[in-house]
């Protein structure tokens, strides 16, 4: 591992002194030469056709997730007079969510690394729907309670179609060798489904006299998902049949299905570069969440306009930029740059809430809202990319995504029942709830700027930046940093591993204390 404090060398000049790795000292091959690729499997690698295959069902299979995913944000307003709630008890509604993922989360991380990820999808797309019947059946009844169950059933489904879809991605296709044009392709379509479900929904519950056939609604779209989990459940089944594992044409690296056994030490031996990557996420993801679950009703007051109209405005400020994001996909494969894209979002995100707050009149929250659907379009995929990225190991994906799912659901817990509280106790208005807003957009620029400093100290943090010509040019460079990080490094990076996740258990626990006193506190009766 490499880390500013060793900085004394120049970076360009370690990587011009590396030195090629022993094979006998450190088995990692530079390519796959035919003899690794033997060792690994007699089979065939998969060929494209049927990469793209498996791709474009798992793109399906999050658009009926999608659709149902941003229904509580944009009916905000409406279900808040129907469930005659307050905006403290509408966040403890959302953090319900929340609270069962972080719970969950890490262990289902561990164990789609371990059993794969198309049977996590299958059978956490049959739990979400079961789940969205609840929540439908709720808004049916008008029962707050009844709401908050159906949720957290609905939050265990989606636990394992999170994890899983990127696991997938993972296990076919490596870094700078497709991994983000899949990406960008998928959240395209996620973002496709969510617009359509955001959009859709005030204009549902108008129609039709009852904003419960909004929620129906996405139970028949859950239902469509069930299906195409099904035909990708047997396709995987099909092409592990037919064919060996993918390789990482740099690092020689096999890219599995299913880790060989489940390993809960993996979770605090993940690199700096990936914490690093962590806290960018952390402030940035809690941003976007909090804003968007609140921009429907935010539209409707400082646009002085309808739920309806004030539904496509949250949905075009969400999802408008959405066939932008497989161009960055296939961009950062080819041309790399993630730490550019991450730190350009950090500064624009920071600009929006700064309209927000201090330019409150229509066209400053209209430049808000502009600002925000640019930036926001590609700080997903540059954000998983990087933590992908930075991983020696693909089989401790799974595990590392979680890791990420947990945090921002802890501290979105925390952000949103603060914001509820803040939002009450000024009458309903959004005067000073921003200001937390611009609380976290500073954060977010400021992990920002320290990871543009720790591009020019680290090679490790530097190799973000690669392009595909660049990161096959470097692959001895890389087979030296991951001799290093696992030897010479290796009790080094587990003390600053294990300290960063010590952190994110006691922002857990925040999370969970949260929670625990929204609910105590009375808002749930």
């Amino acid at each position: 591992m490499t880390s500013p404090s060793e900085a004394a060398i120049s970076p360009q000049d370690a990587e011009k002194s590396v030195i090629q790795p022993n094979a006998k000292e450190f088995p990692l091959p530079s390519s796959p030469s035919a003899s690794s690729a033997s060792s690994i499997t007699e089979k065939p690698q998969p060929s494209w056709p049927w990469k793209i295959t498996a791709v474009v069902l798992v793109t399906l299979i999050r658009f009926g997730g999608s659709w149902s995913a941003g229904l509580t944000g944009v009916m905000k307003s409406t279900l808040k007079k129907q469930l005659h709630i307050n905006n403290t008890q509408y966040a403890l509604l959302e953090a319900s969510e929340d609270f069962i993922i972080t719970v969950l989360i890490l262990f289902s991380g561990l164990l789609t690394d371990r059993l794969g990820g198309a049977g996590a999808l299958f059978y956490g797309n049959i739990i979400y729907s079961i789940g969205s019947i609840l929540v439908a059946a709720a808004a049916q009844v008008r029962s707050f309670k009844f709401m908050i169950g159906g949720r957290v059933i609905l939050a265990i489904g989606d636990i394992s179609t999170q994890i899983a879809q990127y696991q997938v991605f993972s296990s076919w296709f490596a870094p700078n060798n497709g991994f983000g044009s899949t990406l960008g392709l998928e959240l395209m379509v996620q973002k496709l489904g969510a617009l359509a479900g955001t959009g859709s929904a005030n204009v549902i519950a108008a129609n039709t006299g009852d904003f419960a056939w909004v929620y129906w609604i996405a139970v028949f779209i859950n239902f469509f998902t069930n299906i195409i989990s099904a035909i990708f459940f047997w396709f995987n089944k099909k092409t592990s049949d037919k064919f060996g594992h993918s390789v990482d044409p740099v690092t020689g690296e096999k890219l599995m299905k299913k880790a060989k056994k489940l390993e809960v030490r993996k979770v605090l031996e993940l690199p700096w570069v990936f914490w690093v990557i962590m806290a960018y996420s952390l402030f940035t993801t809690s941003t976007a969440v909090i804003f968007k679950g609140n921009a429907t009703e935010l539209a409707e007051k400082r646009f002085k306009i309808s739920s309806v109209t004030a539904g496509w405005y949250s949905a075009l400020l969400q999802y408008a930029g959405f066939f932008l994001v497989p161009v960055i996909g296939v961009l950062i494969d080819v041309l790399g740059q993630r730490i550019t894209l991450m730190v350009t979002c950090g500064f624009g995100t920071f600009i929006a809430m700064a309209l927000v707050n201090w330019a409150s009149t229509v066209s400053g929250t209209a430049a808000a809202f502009g600002v925000y659907a640019i930036v926001s379009t590609y700080s997903p995929t540059a954000i998983i990319d990087s933590m992908r990225t930075s991983l020696w190991q693909q089989t401790t994906f799974g595990t590392a995504y979680s890791l990420k799912i947990m945090m921002n659901n802890s501290i979105n817990i925390i952000v949103r029942i603060v914001a509820g509280v803040i939002q009450d106790a000024d009458n309903d208005s959004y005067n000073h709830v921003v200001i937390l807003y611009v609380c976290l957009a500073v954060a977010s620029m400021a992990v920002s700027c320290v990871m543009m400093l720790f591009c020019y100290l680290s090679v490790d943090f530097r190799s973000l930046q690669w392009s595909r010509k660049k990161r096959f040019a470097s692959k001895d460079i890389l087979a030296e940093r991951k001799k290093v990080f696992f030897g010479e490094n290796a009790s080094r990076n587990q003390l600053v591993s294990k300290s960063a996740f010590c952190l994110l258990i006691v922002l857990l626990l925040g999370g969970w204390a949260s929670y625990i006193w929204g609910a105590v506190t009375g808002h749930n009766d």
